[in-house]
Order: C-alpha cells, then structure tokens, then sequence
C-alpha cells in the first residue's frame, strides 16, 4: 500500500472537517430539519474518515506471524464501521423530523442556508468522485466506501438545496420535516449497502467479478498439460488475493515438471489480474483413466481412452471441489 492512499484520506478527513463546520453555521442560520439532517450526516464523514486513516494505516502492516495473511481484512470493519454511523445518523434524522409535528420550529434566513449548501454540496461531489477514481485504481475498498458515502452526502444536499428553495418560494414551513425525512431513508439505505457490503467481505462471499477475471486469465493461458482445475476459492485481504485450486496434470510427470507447471500458472496470473497481488496455493492431483476424454495432451503415451471433447472451463465446473468428466 502507498502513501498515495493515507494522503487522499488525510485531505478527506480535513475537508469533511471543514464542510461539517459550515454545514453547523447554516443549520444556527436557519434552524431547518432539512439543514440539520446534512449536517449530522457530515459528522459521519468526519467519524468515517477518521477510522478509514486507521484502516489503511493497519492495512499497510506487513504480514507477521499472528495475522500471516496480513491486516487488510480491517477494511471491511472500516466500511461496516461506517455504514452503521450512517445507519445511526439517518434514524436520528428521522426522529427529528417526527418531532417537528409535536414541536414546531420556525425557520428563517433561508437564503443563507441555501447558498452554504449549495458551496458544501459542489466541494463534496468533487471530493467523493475524486475518493472513488482513486480508491478504484488502487483497488482500496475503503477510499471507495468512504468516496461513496461523501457523494451520497452531495446528493443530500441537492435534495436539501431544493427543498430549501421551494420553502423560500412558497413559504410552506411543513416541507421541511418532509424533506428532511426523505433525505433520512437516502442516508439509511446507503448505510445498509455499507454493512452489507462489509459482511460479505468478513464472511468470504465469492466475488463473482474476481473469479471471472482469474478464470478468463486460466482459459487464455491454458495449456494441454493442465487437464482441469477445481475447488478455486478466492479470499480477500485488501488489495491481496489469496487464492486455492486443485490442478489435474499427467499422473507420470517428475515433480520438477509440476513444479514448472504450476509456477507457470502462478506467474501467469499476477502477472494479468488487475484487481491487486495474488499468493497462489496449488494442490496438484494425478489424473484419472476418467481424465482421458478430455485430456488436450496430444502426445500422452498413456492414454487409456480416446478423447472425445475438450471441456470448456466456467466457474460452474472450476469452483466445485470435483474432478472434470466429460458425459456423454
């Protein structure tokens, strides 16, 4: 992990600071709900960005003997960290904007309020964008989660900023609780998508994304002597990719013949996966007289049965821990 990534979050975490304390000033400006749910949304910001400057700090750790696929799982804890503040800050939203019918605040200098949200939410859409263009190229799910929660806080503001306006041309203080409700499921539902995201990390839920790539990379490089692949699983750790297979090659192979083969493999795929760094752990197996069917080695002297058809590999044949047969 470069330093690239804790200086982006570095600058998020002090802007985030300082949008917050504008968004405050427009809320003591106006006394609006719709104000105030922006700007309680913008205190997630700062939390977030903070625990997110933790997690890549600790992710960047190297590997050691306590944690040896090393820290970068801390970045679901991050994300799941966040979306629950998220999740937090839009039911208080809520609250508050059920509480407006059983104690009515009256608004005012609207105008003032308009033109900060406006300022907050242009920096913020620009500062998420850039958050997640990065947190993409580096392959950091926490500069992306945290990019996305600060561009979901920019199109609050749009919301806010409109119903803002329609207060000031109509002078119908009730859209404001509305509003602000509304602005509060936004915020919810982008916090559930966070800790959903989170526990499929923590939980080891396939990528299907991931294993399409590595199974395009394996049937690109194929060669005749990799008879099949199975049991492929991928486990996430950050931008590292630890990666399981059983290979099917030719039984009477010498164990530097294998050794060549799968280092083959291995260097094959880090060398074209785009998504991060690979440790490949190979379990080889010897091939079967049920292997013959569908063994592309053209030049086995042991062949028991004529080929009859070459296998297309797919993750539904690749993932299950089963030898390929070819049926008739």
């Amino acid at each position: 992990m470069n330093q690239k990534e804790l200086s982006y979050i570095r600058f998020s975490f002090v802007i985030s600071t300082f949008i917050c304390l504008i968004k405050f000033a427009a809320w003591l400006f106006t006394h609006s709900l719709v104000v105030l749910s922006d700007a309680l949304e913008s205190i997630i910001n700062v939390a977030g960005a903070a625990f997110a400057w933790y997690s890549i700090s600790l992710s960047s750790k190297p590997r050691d003997t306590d944690h040896p696929y090393g820290h970068g799982k801390i970045e679901f804890f991050s994300i799941g960290f966040e979306g629950a503040m998220i999740l937090i800050a839009g039911i208080g939203i809520l609250i508050q904007a059920g509480s407006f019918y059983f104690r009515p605040v009256q608004v005012h200098d609207l105008g003032i309020g308009l033109w900060l949200t406006l300022g907050t939410g242009a920096i913020n859409f620009l500062l998420g964008a850039f958050l997640v263009r990065k947190g993409k190229q580096s392959g950091s799910l926490t500069l992306q989660g945290n990019g996305k929660h600060i561009l979901s806080d920019a199109y609050t503001s749009i919301g806010v900023v409109t119903a803002l306006l329609l207060i000031l041309t109509t002078g119908y203080t009730w859209i404001d609780p509305i509003a602000s409700a509304v602005a509060a499921f936004i915020i919810i539902y982008t916090g559930y998508r966070l800790i959903r995201k989170a526990i499929r990390g923590l939980m080891d839920e396939t990528d299907s994304a991931v294993v399409e790539e590595l199974i395009d990379i394996l049937k690109k490089n194929r060669k005749e002597d990799w008879i099949d692949v199975h049991n492929l699983r991928v486990q996430r750790f950050g931008n590292y990719y630890h990666i399981d297979c059983h290979v099917t090659l030719p039984y009477y192979y010498k164990l530097e013949q294998v050794h060549e083969l799968i280092t083959e493999m291995d260097h094959q795929l880090n060398a074209q996966f785009e998504k991060g760094s690979i440790e490949f752990f190979i379990h080889t197996d010897p091939c079967l007289p049920i292997s013959c069917s569908h063994c592309l080695l053209t030049q086995c002297t042991v062949r028991q049965k004529p080929f009859q058809q070459r296998i297309e590999w797919t993750r539904e044949n690749l993932l299950p821990n089963q030898k390929h047969q070819f049926v008739a």
